[in-house]
């Protein structure tokens, strides 16, 4: 991926939700102007969820993904449907499809999206099979609570409509800022970056990048270097920096040189409250405490790459929490987009930073935690609590 792209993490998630053979790969087609979804008259063409990341005028970066009709039947579509279910956790918005006035399954999953408070624009597709569209959509509407759309995928009818009904849907999704509320124009900032085993060759992982642009974009001043660099960089400036942002691994050794006038914060701890809900990991990171030899902790990391000599959820955080509770302490770990539905034997859960995961997302898997009453932090949060500096570097959004 260049630097110049919109990681698919970043972008506005718009899943499309119907029966088979409703129409939802036509409209996706329809609405991205590309054969982005295989079309056929055969119901349930579509099996596994299809991700297609665009850049559509007046709606931006987003992420459009088709799914397999929630009506799919027999132990594969019960499979499908499951994964359609796990899809849900993702979206900011919603497409819910509709062929005809029979709504039965549709009310359903429409409760299920305001359950899980996302914004859905309801979809009357077909219309140009249908002799009465408006009486149909109106017995909709009375059953619904809400006035479908009317549209036609093969002929365009409607389609603009629900280009801009979303457009109007994502200017009122609002996405936290990184690190603006914690500087001004003119700052001066340092980031602390080091280079390990883990940075992807000839380039900087994402979490960085991303600040990096954010903070030339408030119009502040930056400065780079690695850990061993840092006494250095710091004697080289004419004042100490404002901001002093490092990789949460080498938190006490940044820590222990920074000048007392520059705040501290990791690349995590910041991830925490762009992706997720600082205040949540911050809580959830008091249950260290707690732990005892006989305690499990989860482990979860966004990333699938096989776990290097010193990773940082494989190895170090597990060694720090085995160095201060005990070698006891049971830890298991998963990845990407495996996470368990029975959390109860856990004592705590660790997230990583989450910069493959789209916000919406890590939201979903802090209500999932806190629905079965198990704590949970991340990565950056847990390293300053572990090394004792977590009130003394800035969480606060």
């Amino acid at each position: 991926m260049s630097l110049t792209a919109t990681p698919r993490s970043n972008r506005l998630h718009i899943v499309l939700l119907g029966k088979r053979n409703s129409g939802k790969s036509s409209l996706l087609n329809a609405l991205t102007h590309q054969q982005a979804a295989l079309v056929s008259d055969v119901a349930g063409t579509t099996t596994d969820p299809v991700y297609q990341a665009m850049e559509v005028h007046g709606l931006g970066p987003c992420v459009f993904i088709d799914t397999a009709g929630f009506d799919d039947e027999g132990e594969l579509g019960a499979l499908r449907v499951e994964k359609t279910l796990k899809v849900m956790q993702k979206a900011d918005v919603a497409l819910l499809v509709c062929r005809d006035e029979e709504v039965k399954d549709e009310l359903h999953w429409l409760q299920l999206l305001k359950e899980k408070q996302i914004p859905t624009l309801l979809v009357l597709n077909k219309a140009d099979l249908l002799p009465r569209a408006e009486t149909v959509a109106d017995a909709i509407s009375k059953k619904a609570g809400m006035r479908p759309l009317i549209a036609s995928a093969r002929t365009g009818e409607g389609v603009e409509t629900i280009r801009e009904a979303l457009i109007r849907m994502a200017s009122e999704t609002v996405q936290p800022a990184i690190v603006s509320h914690l500087v001004s124009e003119g700052d001066l900032v340092l980031l602390v970056m080091p280079q390990d085993i883990q940075a992807p060759k000839g380039r900087l992982i994402l979490p960085q990048v991303q600040t990096l642009r954010e903070l030339l974009d408030r119009k502040c001043m930056v400065m780079s270097c690695t850990t061993d660099k840092l006494q250095a960089s710091l004697q080289a400036l004419v004042r100490p920096p404002k901001l002093i942002i490092t990789d949460s691994q080498v938190f006490p050794i940044v820590y222990q040189q920074k000048p007392a006038e520059s705040s501290l914060t990791s690349f995590s701890v910041l991830f925490a409250g762009y992706k997720g809900d600082i205040n949540a990991f911050v809580e959830g990171a008091a249950a260290i405490h707690s732990l005892t030899p006989q305690s499990r902790v989860l482990i979860a990391e966004a990333c699938t790459h096989a776990p290097l000599t010193e990773d940082i959820g494989t190895v170090k955080i597990p060694r720090l929490l085995r160095k201060r509770i005990g070698e006891e302490l049971q830890i298991d770990f998963v990845s990407g987009n495996d996470f368990p539905k029975d959390l109860f034997r856990y004592d705590l859960i660790i997230h990583c930073g989450a910069c493959m995961f789209n916000r919406k997302y890590v939201l979903n898997r802090i209500a999932h935690a806190h629905a079965q009453h198990i704590p949970i932090t991340n990565y950056g949060v847990a390293i300053a609590s572990l090394t004792g500096i977590l009130d003394k570097i800035v969480i606060h959004r």
